[in-house]
């Protein structure tokens, strides 16, 4: 099945929401710092997803080992739209790439985009894609010490919303509002498969 590719966020004029999942330890270090801390393993890929039900459902709603927390990054738009600059797809895509190019396109990256089947609150796919975009490296601290607005711990109400999803009482009105975010650069969207 074909999937329209585009960013899909809760965003406003200074900064787009992403979400990740972690343990306890690194969550409240993370809430606390404003940063990630000394429980986060920076030698690690690191992703972050604009769509908050398909980070709902890669995490269980917080139920998954090491996921139990849901953290919600404020990051500047202008930090995110360089690492859609920097960003290599996770696997060739023939509209923008011959095999080669990307191969070495990939392996000098420290910025991947991959694309998934976004999701309902009841974890159906809904016809569109969902970016997740994989920082390491240099990249990754460049967010960390400077990309970062604001870290928000949204388990207490991601743990209300799957009690009144489980129980058919969640409107999906209460679920942070997300719009489609403009990525108009020509080189950006034919890199990125974006359609």
């Amino acid at each position: 099945m074909e999937y329209t590719k585009e960013v899909f966020a809760q965003y406003d004029r200074r900064c787009i929401r992403v979400y990740q999942a972690y343990n306890s330890a690194i969550a409240a270090e993370a809430v606390a710092l404003q940063t990630f801390g000394e429980s986060f393993n920076r030698s690690r890929m690191t992703w972050i997803k604009p769509s908050f039900l398909w980070m709902m459902y890669r995490a269980g709603w917080g139920t998954k080992k090491n996921q139990e927390c849901i953290l919600a990054l404020d990051i500047y738009q202008d930090t995110f739209d360089r690492l859609l600059q920097k960003a290599v797809l996770t696997s060739p895509d023939a509209a923008g790439y011959d095999g080669l190019q990307w191969r070495r396109d990939f392996e000098a990256s420290e910025v991947y985009c991959q694309w998934d089947p976004d999701r309902n609150p009841s974890g159906g796919p809904i016809g569109r894609a969902a970016i997740q975009i994989g920082l390491k490296g240099e990249t990754l601290s460049e967010l960390l010490r400077a990309g970062i607005h604001r870290i928000e711990d949204l388990t207490p109400q991601v743990r209300k919303w799957n009690e009144q999803r489980k129980a058919g009482k969640l409107s999906a009105k209460t679920l942070p509002a997300e719009k489609l975010y403009p990525v108009a650069d020509p080189a950006v969207r034919k890199r990125l498969s974006m359609r």
